[in-house]
């Protein structure tokens, strides 16, 4: 009932959703099984208090090695089952209380790191044009580096969100289903107009085709050089490509800051804080330099 009526029905959470839910709480269950020697179909909602649940953030911590940010997820799928048995189960709103009165720990946020474009440039070139595979993965690259697109984003991105004709555009339903447009620069609509002659007609709707002319995976994009470079290795993830975008539109404005900010002004104010962070670093990096940068952090 929790997953189909409270989840899907009520408050029409993705597939994804559940399936971390539905990890989480099998985990949770495993865990109170072994501890009290029964089997997770023998126990009762009585024994999933706050003590045990604690007990158990701390060994998925531990025991394996989850970072903080996974353990304030696991919790939070705890606290949305509690909930849950709260209005089913009204003899236990003071356990329930309990558990929904732990907090989640304080993480680290990590300076997020870009690459310059001599190593975009790199990139860009290391496919050969004059191969099918070549071509897909330098227009893919390009494309994921503009528009700063996560690889399941771009692996599964139609072929019918790409304008490619008067003002060339992306149509993306990204994470937590979230729709945004994004131009494309001259250059990448000319790499896309290329893959998209080169790609043929195929059955599948995706823009981005594996050997076998069918849908790429995750896996198997970042399986592929210099393709799995750029999308998996060395941590790079969709803000380092946005900040790899960033800096390259802050070297090539005239006034830098007041151009970004700008078009800052449609974005969520929670990435919006973090975009422009992140030009008033690149801005101070470049106008500093590296002597000086050292003198002021010390």
């Amino acid at each position: 009932a929790f997953f189909r009526d409270r989840l899907r029905e009520q408050k029409d959470s993705s597939q994804h959703t559940c399936d971390t839910y539905a990890f989480a709480l099998k985990l949770l269950f495993e865990y109170a099984s072994s501890r009290f020697r029964v089997t997770p179909s023998s126990l009762t909602i009585e024994q999933l208090d706050a003590p045990l649940v604690l007990d158990f953030l701390s060994h998925i911590e531990n025991q394996r090695g989850n970072c903080p940010s996974t353990r304030n997820a696991r919790l939070a799928a705890i606290k949305s089952f509690m909930r849950f048995l709260g209005y089913r189960v009204p003899a236990c709103l003071e356990q329930v209380h309990s558990v929904l009165g732990i907090p989640t720990k304080r993480t680290d946020q990590k300076l997020v790191g870009f690459m310059g474009m001599t190593e975009v440039e790199a990139l860009l070139n290391a496919p050969s044009t004059e191969t099918w595979a070549g071509l897909r993965d330098r227009a893919m690259i390009h494309l994921c580096f503009a528009a700063g697109l996560r690889v399941t984003e771009l692996v599964s991105l139609p072929l019918s969100a790409v304008t490619l004709h008067a003002e060339p555009a992306v149509h993306i339903m990204g994470k937590g289903r979230r729709e945004r447009c994004l131009p494309l620069w001259k250059q990448v609509a000319q790499d896309l107009r290329a893959w998209v002659k080169r790609r043929g007609d195929v059955l599948a709707s995706e823009l981005f085709v594996n050997a076998r002319r069918g849908p790429m995976s995750r896996a198997g994009s970042q399986a592929q050089e210099p393709l799995g470079h750029f999308l998996g290795d060395h941590g790079r993830t969709v803000v380092a490509h946005r900040r790899t975008w960033q800096t390259t539109l802050l070297d090539r404005l005239r006034e830098p800051v007041h151009q970004i900010f700008r078009s800052l002004r449609q974005v969520p104010l929670k990435v919006a804080g973090k975009s422009r962070m992140v030009v008033q670093d690149a801005q101070c990096d470049r106008a500093l330099p590296l002597a000086a940068v050292r003198e002021n952090l010390e």
